[in-house]
């Protein structure tokens, strides 16, 4: 009895037993990575933004608390002696970026007393992710669309990148928001009490997501508000208050946060952020006063609402060209099926339910919001401005684009693979929400009734099992691509990254040796790499007041500079003019390949040193 009971169970649910064994498989593969390029005594990151994350993030694990107090320098110096991501205010350093991934992180080393666990949180949530994104999109679609689905996520490049770049918010962001849409699918589950604790669920969940990325609200609040007007019937009051009151439970640590940090709730460690903020609510107050007291400067407010949420521009032709480069051209085996299974599903309009409808529109709505504002930006990730590489950052700020493209990818593959064959007896009718799966089984039990087990190489049964040869054949081609581009495909491939972080490692410890302990590095690029173990100040010598300050500095602290290697006109520049006017005087120390690290002192003081 019991064997029949578990025959029948895998037999029902293989597919999800086999997504379970692929998010293993991909969380140990990730955390690879860092496990690989970190030691005991390096753990260093490649962006700023990774940096200070970790380092927050460890902090509030270790002591709980998100500052930490710098030397006297930096406050008689204008706070300039601190790293990229971090601010400091009258010698405090505190942290840039979003603080959900540094609470949400440093809460969880903190309750397993392991600190050393912070690097592979990312790969666990991916991990999740690809369980929970096989659950959601069963809801949306059905379990074989699903199945394929969560295959292709699972060796997607930017999930996999971005999964072993494990300090970046993007991974447990779009995770959390697909766990709290999943429940959000079950609002009206027949069981009362189970439909509002998946409203609590969700909120709790889509608060977490909107912490750990809070710029995101400008295309998830639209979204949220779609759907709600669109299943207004099936939320209901109590479900809709649950859920409020769960987000805010999880918005309050930020909130709370805030106040201590930067002095007001709704304030941020980006000083734009809260301007912008502060600029959209006054926009809003004065639009609303101008329509009750029929002024006429209304389209102004909202000309300057755009200006404010756009801070860095609405450019239409970068957005596309950016579009194209890093939705089309990068991805282009799942996004060129995509736009023909949302074309077979737009033709299907009025026989697909009214959740793929929803879908359909939600997404446009979320792809144009997030292409126009995100692609109107230019990053520079990349030190050649003019690469198109997975490293930049469209492709984690359009992560949610992707993971929308690869089911209406797989429901491409379903329905091409089927139809080629004309085959009557298989519906594919888009109200069955389980079409697929049920002409599938339906095609089995009728070969079952009316053959023998002996007929299973007849040409009837031989078209199924052509059919899923070559939907397995679709996928097995994105797998590989994908798998090669994410390892190798560009300079910033975990490959290259693998080894650009062990060559690094030698030059961490090559400037260590030669600049002590108490000193002060000047540099542009290495500040990831030298902090905390060196105090830096990101900076170089074109700004005369920023020299001025480095001449103070000088007097009080061992003092370096290290970037690439100047050519010896540009040395004999800075000590005859631009360093000379401030009392200080440039010495090569030593070259670390195409760096060098130099020595800042003043005049007076470089005779004594070279004596």
């Amino acid at each position: 009895m019991t064997l029949n009971i578990i025959k029948n169970y895998l037999t029902k649910n293989w597919q999800f037993i086999i997504v379970i064994f692929l998010a293993i498989i991909f969380f140990f593969a990730t955390s690879s990575f860092n496990y690989l390029i970190q030691g005991k005594d390096f753990v260093k990151w490649s962006s700023p933004d990774e940096t200070a994350n970790y380092f927050f993030a460890n902090l509030y694990a270790n002591s709980g608390e998100l500052t930490i107090n710098t030397s006297v320098e930096s406050k008689t110096l204008d706070d300039i002696v601190h790293p990229r991501s971090f601010r400091s205010d009258d010698g405090v350093l505190k942290p840039v970026s979003f603080l959900g991934i540094i609470l949400i992180y440093g809460k969880i080393a903190a309750l397993t007393g392991h600190d050393k666990i912070i690097p592979f949180l990312t790969p666990f949530f991916g991990a999740i992710g690809i369980i929970f994104y096989y659950l959601f999109i069963k809801k949306l679609f059905n379990k074989n669309i699903a199945f394929a689905s969560s295959i292709i996520l699972s060796s997607f490049p930017v999930y996999i990148y971005y999964s072993a770049r494990s300090m970046f918010h993007n991974i447990p962001f779009i995770v959390l928001l697909v766990i709290g849409l999943y429940f959000a699918l079950s609002l009206n589950h027949k069981n009362k009490f189970t439909g509002h604790l998946h409203s609590a669920l969700s909120g709790f969940f889509i608060g977490l997501a909107i912490i750990t990325r809070t710029s995101e609200l400008i295309w998830v609040a639209p979204m949220l508000f779609f759907l709600w007007i669109f299943n207004l019937k099936k939320i209901g009051f109590i479900k809709g208050l649950s859920f409020l009151s769960f987000a805010f439970l999880a918005f309050f640590p930020v909130l709370h946060w805030n106040n201590i940090l930067y002095g007001s709730p709704l304030q941020g460690g980006y000083p734009e952020m809260n301007q912008t903020i502060l600029n959209i609510t006054n926009s809003g107050f004065n639009f609303v006063k101008s329509i009750v007291d029929s002024e006429t400067i209304a389209t102004q407010e909202l000309h300057d609402i755009k200006d404010n949420i756009f801070y860095f521009g609405f450019k239409t032709y970068e957005s596309l060209i950016n579009f194209i480069n890093y939705f089309f051209v990068m991805f282009v085996l799942i996004t060129a099926p995509a736009i023909l299974g949302s074309v077979l599903m737009l033709q299907d309009w009025k026989k697909i339910e009214s959740k793929h409808r929803i879908f359909l529109f939600i997404y446009f709505l979320v792809s144009i919001i997030l292409v126009f504002y995100y692609g109107s930006w230019k990053f520079n990730d990349n030190p050649d401005a003019t690469q198109i590489t997975i490293g930049n950052s469209y492709t984690r700020y359009w992560l949610p684009i992707y993971l929308c493209a690869i089911p209406l990818a797989c429901v491409f593959f379903e329905r091409f693979t089927r139809e080629i064959f004309n085959k009557k007896e298989i519906d594919l009718n888009y109200n069955n929400t389980n079409y697929a799966n049920n002409a599938f089984i339906s095609s089995l039990k009728s070969i079952s009734k009316k053959r023998s087990w002996k007929s299973i190489f007849n040409f009837k049964v031989s078209k199924i099992y052509i059919i899923n040869a070559m939907q397995t054949l679709f996928i097995g081609i994105i797998i590989f691509t994908s798998i090669q581009f994410v390892l190798f495909g560009s300079e910033e491939g975990l490959i290259q990254s693998y080894y650009k972080q062990k060559n690094a490692r030698q030059e961490y410890d090559k400037i260590l040796s030669l600049t002590e302990e108490n000193s002060v590095i000047i540099t542009l690029y290495h500040d990831k790499l030298l902090f905390p173990q060196r105090r830096v100040i990101v900076g170089l010598f074109d700004d005369k007041e920023m020299v001025a300050k480095y001449a103070k500095l000088a007097k009080i602290a061992p003092l370096y500079y290290y970037n690439f290697t100047l050519p010896q006109k540009s040395v004999d520049y800075l000590n005859n003019k631009r360093l000379k006017e401030n009392g200080l005087k440039i010495k090569k120390v030593e070259e670390i390949g195409d760096f060098a690290l130099y020595r800042l002192s003043g005049v007076i003081q470089s005779l004594v040193l070279n004596l």
